[in-house]
């Protein structure tokens, strides 16, 4: 049915449409039973489905990745489409409207979108106080950022802001040195400037009552030797995991026109054109850590077969969103029922 409405829904702009589908999943609270019958049409539930990741307990290992849901508005009416978990954010300390619309780009020859969306949030105040009013029950994971007038000397201040006020509230937390929209962002992703972010995260959480877990997000841009010196940091600063891999900014072999693809410009690639290289990068990973490191995989999940072949590639759990743009509300019900199947 949603290939029906699909082409209706894409001749709004990306944001418009996101808005529109935003206000329909609220209304979802003030429909008698509108929660449960969503739930049902869109979940799948078996017991081999469930998996222990991180310390948590996932009724299943499809999650909803960072940017949908990035101010923590709606947690609860997206995991009744069957997600095991949400990550909300990118969050900084301070809302920011993120960089100049048009910002969202659509390439349906290639499945695929270009954003270049610039942290644009409400602040770490108004997700924190989203975040208290959520289920329990619904395991949900903070992706932080640091705001993009913040010079970089000075990011680690305001990844710890964002990890201490969200950690009562979160489950998991997902240091975020890697999306290509924020001016000089990447360049984080040095060792020593990592090095001081990720200290001062498990610094604050060596103070807390509970110990929750950190990960770092991977560019599925950098090199071999550039992904061996990230997890030479995670080893050694006791990080978690990895989640690989973020946009890209490359644009080889895409199907699109070169003229609208160049008409677009700067920002990150993610959908079909990712698929092999996330999927090269967690096995890489995977083997790189004897099996051992957990890995969250995202980038270019557009069926479930790929799914599946993440999971076999040594990802933990797996988020999507561009395939969910594509694919509609049954894509997560279609993938756990591949994955219990298999």
């Amino acid at each position: 049915m949603y290939r029906f409405f699909r082409p209706i829904f894409f001749i709004f702009a990306p944001e418009t449409i996101h808005r529109i589908v935003m206000l329909m999943l609220s209304v979802l609270q003030f429909v008698p039973w509108g929660k449960s019958i969503v739930r049902t049409l869109c979940s799948y539930r078996h017991k081999s489905l469930e998996v222990n990741v991180l310390g948590i307990d996932f009724p299943n290992p499809v999650g909803l990745a960072a940017g949908f849901d990035k101010n923590a508005e709606l947690t609860d009416e997206l995991s009744c489409l069957g997600f095991g978990y949400v990550e909300v954010g990118s969050v900084t300390p301070l809302a920011q409207r993120g960089n100049p619309k048009p910002r969202n780009f659509r390439l349906p020859k290639d499945m695929a979108i270009i954003n270049r969306m610039g942290f644009n949030n409400k602040g770490v105040e108004v997700v924190a106080a989203n975040l208290r009013r959520r289920n329990p029950k619904l395991i949900v994971g903070a992706n932080i950022g640091k705001n993009t007038l913040t010079p970089n000397d000075n990011a680690p201040e305001d990844y710890e802001k964002c990890f201490a006020m969200l950690y009562p509230h979160a489950d998991y937390f997902v240091v975020n040195v890697s999306c290509p929209n924020v001016s000089c962002l990447r360049e984080l992703q040095d060792s020593a400037r990592l090095t001081a972010i990720v200290r001062r995260l498990t610094a604050c959480r060596a103070l807390q009552p509970q110990r929750k877990p950190i990960l770092l997000k991977l560019s599925p841009d950098l090199t071999i030797p550039q992904i061996d010196e990230a997890l030479a940091v995670v080893a050694s600063e006791g990080l978690d995991g990895v989640v690989a891999a973020n946009t890209t900014t490359h644009r080889d072999g895409l199907q699109s026109p070169k003229d609208k693809v160049d008409g677009i410009g700067n920002g990150g690639l993610s959908g079909a054109p990712l698929t092999q290289r996330a999927l090269e990068m967690v096995r890489y990973i995977s083997g790189k850590t004897q099996g051992k490191l957990p890995i969250i995989g995202v980038g270019g999940i557009m069926t479930s077969q790929d799914a599946l072949n993440m999971l076999r590639a040594g990802a933990s759990l797996v988020q999507v969103y561009t395939g969910f743009i594509y694919q509609g509300p049954e894509f997560v019900k279609k993938i756990c029922r591949e994955i219990a199947k298999k």
